[in-house]
């Protein structure tokens, strides 16, 4: 199998952060260079026509779009370790948490750093300094609710690492481009960074 990628976008990344955690060792990864247009060539588009970073070619040429969706096949395929569940209930806890996450904070980011940052502006045609405010104060508010969350558990699902972890930690470096990242005022998210760092996900580069 081959996963095209793209440094730095979070998307991209929650995939081979999930790659990494599941120790899976037969995936190629080929880095496309966005700002240069390499997603947009027609050879790329044959692959994914709407031409979406990240895609997961398989091996009998069939591709799959959406980083929820390569993660639901790798983990179908490369059960252990689970980042989806163990059972019905845990894999709906997750996909909630999962969905809280990429909805709360990844998006406001995303947002607030394609309109708010000049080096995205190849990317972001249009931007809008209204959008990328108003995301930005959303993602900050949510971030202190995930910190008080994360008060009571050590990941964001429970007690073990799923997906909405990997989610989260892609947003949240994403915002490393307006020089944010979590402090003593998030001590909890602090505290939950730091031990991400040690993880094969947290040694992922962006």
């Amino acid at each position: 199998m081959r996963l095209y990628s793209a440094p730095y976008a979070p998307n991209p990344r929650r995939v081979t952060m999930f790659i990494a955690e599941k120790g899976i060792t037969d995936i190629e990864i080929v880095s496309l260079d966005l700002q240069a247009g390499e997603h947009r060539t027609p050879e790329f588009k044959a692959k994914s026509p709407l031409s979406q970073i990240p895609t997961l070619e398989l091996d009998d040429g069939r591709s799959l779009t959406e980083s929820r969706a390569i993660c639901t096949y790798l983990e179908a395929v490369y059960p252990d370790p689970p980042l989806m569940g163990r059972d019905a209930f845990e894999r709906a806890e997750v996909e909630m948490w999962d969905r809280r996450v990429e909805l709360m904070i990844t998006m406001p980011i995303m947002m607030w750093m394609r309109h708010g940052m000049p080096v995205m502006a190849r990317l972001e045609k249009n931007q809008n300094a209204g959008v990328a405010e108003s995301n930005q104060a959303t993602a900050m508010r949510m971030v202190k609710w995930f910190d008080a969350q994360l008060a009571d558990c050590a990941f964001i699902a429970g007690d073990r690492l799923t997906i909405a972890d990997l989610t989260a930690l892609a947003g949240l470096d994403f915002a490393k481009m307006a020089k944010w990242r979590p402090d003593d005022c998030t001590p909890h998210l602090k505290r939950w960074r730091d031990m991400m760092a040690e993880r094969p996900a947290g040694k992922v580069a962006p």
